[in-house]
């Protein structure tokens, strides 16, 4: 029903001037309400977790990957949360297996001392979102499917330099020398990197530009000033042992502007490049993020599948719950054995689950166990219902009458996770029930 409801949204003529300048999600949203589905339960979920992805976002560290399930009747949204570095490109790319066609919406915000500021979103029919990151902050990836459809999803994010590497046959392992190096006794800092290479390789431009300058100085000795007028800076090569371009001339990435060699006050070290970038109104900037280019791929994930949107439960005698998926993250929760924890996604060898409080977090798939096998077996003693959450004001999902035989699959705060006969789970009130076996 609420699919009809949108598509005759979508035909309605007064809507287009709205939507012209909205984001996918911002549309789909408007859609939502234009419709008054934001008033229905359903509705209300979606538009709040679609808030509540931003505040509770997970840090990331990148590269990462990540596979998991988006639930039809749970509406959900997924925050990864990036410290992103000035000169980097980010690139998200995202992977959909659903029966039914799925809409999902990526966005990316800026955020900081509390704010959110939307930098870019995805078409609804694109899989991959990048983004050349313009200051170094926080930025949130939103990544959010439409209500009433499942499907599972992969989600990788990777940082990539959106400059070349500026000497020919090097890359950052060549750098020797960074950015805030003490110069001069600590008269003055690095503003730049040094790149070492024999003598006569090949300095090259690290995007489409123009010569600024081609010169001889006291300090730099041969450098070539190269304008990126797309992002308003120059790039500073200097120690060259000679000159290939001139005043004016138009270069593509990856033209030779001059040869390494050691000239102006480097003449008592070995041949190198001194790389620098300058912001325009903003000085010096770290060159180190424009030109390195990581190594390590995007961490395989390493859970098994068949338990995603599957209920676990914890096999050892305690588990440590983490916010982030790493032993370096601090420990959320020890949860005793036997709690139960729903599988909604999964990266490396880390289980994404959802407590039952509802909170998602992550742990160790080396210490969880399916949630299949009861742990025992007991009998309703009295008329009781069977709750969707482990908590006394939780909603019934059914009402199960005296004798009803239940298996307990785990426990939690008091209350016993069930599964009944007809293959429905849910929890109970374990003082209403009476073993059996």
């Amino acid at each position: 029903m609420i699919t009809l409801l949108l598509a005759s949204c979508s035909q309605q003529q007064t809507l287009r001037g709205v939507f012209s300048n909205q984001t996918p999600h911002e549309k789909y949203a408007a859609k939502l309400k234009s419709a008054n589905l934001h008033e229905t339960a359903l509705g209300q979920k979606w538009l709040q977790a679609s808030e509540q992805a931003l505040q509770d976002s997970i840090i990331v560290t990148l590269p990462f990957k990540e596979t998991g399930y988006f639930a039809a009747d749970k509406p959900k949204a997924l925050g990864y949360r990036i410290d992103a570095q000035r000169g980097q490109r980010l690139i998200v790319n995202l992977e959909v297996q659903a029966r039914e066609q799925l809409q999902v919406f990526m966005d990316l915000f800026e955020t900081g001392n509390g704010t959110y500021k939307h930098l870019a979103a995805a078409d609804t029919a694109a899989t991959t979102l990048s983004y050349e990151v313009e200051e170094d902050q926080q930025h949130v990836l939103r990544v959010q499917p439409e209500l009433l459809r499942s499907g599972q999803y992969t989600v990788t994010i990777q940082a990539e330099p959106i400059l070349a590497f500026p000497v020919a046959g090097k890359s950052s392992r060549n750098i020797a020398s960074i950015w805030g190096d003490p110069r001069d006794a600590g008269a003055r800092s690095h503003e730049g990197i040094d790149v070492f290479a024999k003598r006569g390789t090949p300095a090259i431009a690290g995007t489409a530009g123009t010569v600024r300058q081609v010169a001889t100085t006291p300090r730099g000795g041969k450098v070539v000033w190269l304008t990126d007028i797309n992002r308003r800076q120059s790039l500073y090569y200097a120690h060259l042992d000679s000159h290939l371009v001139q005043v004016g001339q138009q270069v593509q990435a990856g033209d030779t502007l001059g040869l390494i060699g050691n000239t102006g006050n480097a003449r008592t070290t070995s041949p190198h490049l001194h790389f620098g970038i300058y912001r325009y109104g903003h000085g010096a900037t770290n060159p180190y993020p424009y030109v390195h280019q990581s190594a390590t791929p995007a961490p395989a994930v390493k859970i098994n599948g068949e338990l995603l949107g599957n209920w676990v439960r914890v096999a050892s005698r305690n588990a440590n719950v983490r916010l982030q998926p790493s032993i370096k993250s601090g420990v959320y929760l020890s949860l005793p054995q036997h709690t139960p924890l729903q599988v909604t996604g999964g990266t490396s060898s880390w289980y994404r689950i959802a407590l039952p409080t509802g909170k998602e977090a992550y742990i160790a798939s080396s210490v969880v166990e399916p949630a299949t096998k009861p742990v025992k077996y007991k009998k309703l003693t009295s008329d009781t219902k069977l709750l969707d959450q482990a908590h006394p004001q939780a909603a019934a999902k059914n009402n199960l009458p005296a004798g009803t035989s239940i298996a307990i699959l785990g426990s939690y705060q008091g209350f016993d996770f069930v599964r009944i006969d007809a293959g429905e789970f849910g929890w109970i009130n374990p003082q209403l029930t009476v073993s059996v076996r």
